[in-house]
């Protein structure tokens, strides 16, 4: 840690740099980076169908040259294009500003890629390797975005003998960023086809995610802040109230037992005064099964506790849910809860999840509590998201490094059947088949705004910062408020962030 405090700012641009990160590399972070002929003769084509669509729009608007120049370097040039700006119309200034903003995270998401592994090697003395790995993790994605097939075989070899499934955290991250290269370089379609690249393993995938999701709730406090904070706003919302009822989507990816609705039926038996008369919770899913099972173990809970509890599940996913669905009753109060479950229903269209919002805004719910992954993996172009997934899931790593031991067999569940799926969803699948489309808690009040909701700001701070210091045990996770929401984090980077939203 002595060591990086002194690494000047200089040191870290020049270590940058030493990643050689050509400009075609740069040009895969967001809109309207292109395909790009270098002067060298070599080009990239943009290797998916999210990508297609931006196609049309970007020729019509500007060049590449007046978009990113053209330097051997690697570096920016702004001339071509910053003395044009005041002949270019609205969509095009705008564009021009997007380009370079998205460039400028890009040396962020690598920066911060590269502190990791500063951080793992002055732990684990692993000298240059570390830095290597990273070299060869941008290499290998730029490869694949470019479907360059033979540059990127070679490079997944030397990645899949250094990324160790039991090395460092940085060597573990990158073992399930190397799985989702090789799985994307596998479903790599010719040169000018069309489609989207998918997976025939997603209900493998999705049982192997059941399996450790148990451990992720019980080691990890990202699924349990997003409880507290909810069930935190639900009793502000049922406060006096004597007919209530809770829709809860997904039900927390089929979580086993029902924890969050055990925890609140507890602290509504428990508070001063009567409990409500009634309470209902629907269930929305696929999950039938699970869910009355959870159902039938709440119902006996709740009659332990002389609470009258009617639990009812909608056989549907998200998408095609209807309002006359949720057999609403006069009288009775109603709250929305998603947990980690909307960022699924975010397609390349924006129809369905504005299709979801505007049934739950005509539901007139008294609060929606929404909990998200609070990190950019939605953005149209592979390499941006492949930046932004490595920076966000390095912390998570990190923090399970630091928490559990080396060997320990429940990290290696954890790391390669939960997060490991997430990872390989964003870095191998496109289309309707990639669904871990998180989003940044700034987006989401954008989508929520338009949507007709208005913020309500959560005031539970102090609350969350003590039931952390009870739930955590190892330092470097933080509560912040920030505009109103509650954002979980490890070592300063968000992890997940909660919001609460009114008709």
């Amino acid at each position: 840690m002595a060591s990086h405090e002194l690494y000047s700012h200089e040191t870290k641009t020049a270590e940058v740099h030493r990643l050689d990160l050509s400009l075609s590399a740069m040009t895969y972070y967001p809109y309207p980076y292109l395909p790009m002929i270098e002067e060298n003769g070599s080009d990239c084509v943009l290797s998916v169908s999210d990508e297609t669509r931006y196609n049309k729009k970007v020729k019509r608007s500007m060049s590449v040259a007046e978009s990113v120049g053209s330097n051997n370097s690697g570096s920016i040039s702004r001339s071509s294009s910053t003395g044009s700006l005041s002949s270019l119309p609205k969509q095009q200034f705008r564009d021009h500003i997007w380009t370079y903003t998205q460039r400028y995270l890009a040396s962020e998401a690598v920066e911060a890629a590269l502190y990791e592994v500063e951080e793992d090697e002055s732990q684990e003395n692993g000298g240059e390797d570390g830095m290597r790995l990273v070299q060869l993790l941008v290499a290998c994605a730029e490869a694949v975005a470019c479907r360059d097939k033979s540059h990127a075989s070679t490079l997944l070899s030397e990645l899949q003998a250094n990324a160790l499934v039991f090395g460092s955290s940085f060597q573990r991250v990158a073992s399930c960023f190397v799985q989702g290269l090789a799985e994307r370089l596998s479903l790599v379609q010719p040169l000018g086809s069309i489609g989207y690249i998918g997976s025939s393993t997603v209900d493998i995938v999705s049982e192997k995610k059941e399996e450790a999701l148990p451990l992720v709730y019980e080691l990890c406090p990202h699924i349990k802040f997003g409880h507290f904070v909810a069930n935190s706003l639900i009793l502000e919302a049922f406060e006096g109230e004597s007919f209530v009822h809770i829709i809860d989507l997904g039900m927390t990816l089929g979580l086993p037992h029902g924890h969050q609705w055990r925890q609140l039926l507890h602290s509504l038996a428990t508070r001063g005064g009567p409990p409500p008369t009634r309470l209902r919770i629907t269930a929305v899913g696929l999950g039938t099964n699970r869910f009355q099972i959870i159902g039938d173990e709440l119902e006996a809970y709740a009659d332990s506790l002389d609470i009258k509890l009617e639990f009812s599940i909608i056989k549907s996913n998200l998408e095609n849910i209807k309002p006359q669905d949720f057999k609403l009753r006069d009288g009775e109060v109603l709250v929305v809860n998603s947990i980690l479950q909307l960022h699924c229903v975010v397609k390349e269209s924006r129809g369905a999840l504005n299709s979801v919002l505007k049934i739950i805004h005509e539901l007139s719910p008294r609060v929606l509590v929404l909990v998200e992954q609070d990190s950019s993996h939605n953005g149209p172009f592979f390499l941006g998201r492949f930046m932004e997934a490595l920076h966000y899931y390095s912390a998570i790593f990190d923090s399970l490094d630091a928490m559990l031991p080396k060997y320990d067999t429940r990290r290696a569940k954890i790391e390669q059947f939960y997060f490991a799926e997430e990872i390989k969803n964003i870095v191998s699948c496109e289309g309707p088949s990639r669904v871990e489309r998180h989003e940044r808690v700034d987006q989401w009040r954008r989508r929520m705004s338009r949507a007709g909701f208005q913020p309500a700001p959560i005031k539970l701070v102090a609350q969350a910062k003590q039931w952390l210091g009870k739930v955590t045990v190892c330092d470097g996770y933080t509560v912040l408020e920030e505009k109103g929401c509650l954002v979980l984090g490890w070592n300063s980077k968000p992890i997940v962030a909660a919001s609460c939203w009114k008709r």
